[in-house]
């Protein structure tokens, strides 16, 4: 009987931590969106409607940028 409770416990224990990476991932993923339509927003400002190669030099600034914040941690 103990035990039976202490797997149900390790299994909502599981759940949760799931739901937790869910949603990290997802406002992650919306942030990620939102400064991409930013990004856009920009280029047409600027008159400069991108041929792709601004994004890909802007995501990969980004990547770079959450690499260095992932190193200061």
């Amino acid at each position: 009987k103990e035990r039976k409770k202490e797997r149900e416990r390790e299994r909502e224990i599981k759940r949760e931590t799931k739901r937790k990476c869910e949603v990290v991932c997802l406002r992650r993923y919306e942030g990620e969106r939102e400064r991409e339509r930013e990004r856009e927003r920009e280029s047409e400002r600027s008159g400069e409607r991108d041929l792709g190669w601004n994004i890909e030099r802007s995501r990969e600034k980004d990547r770079s940028e959450m690499k260095k914040s992932n190193e200061d941690m």
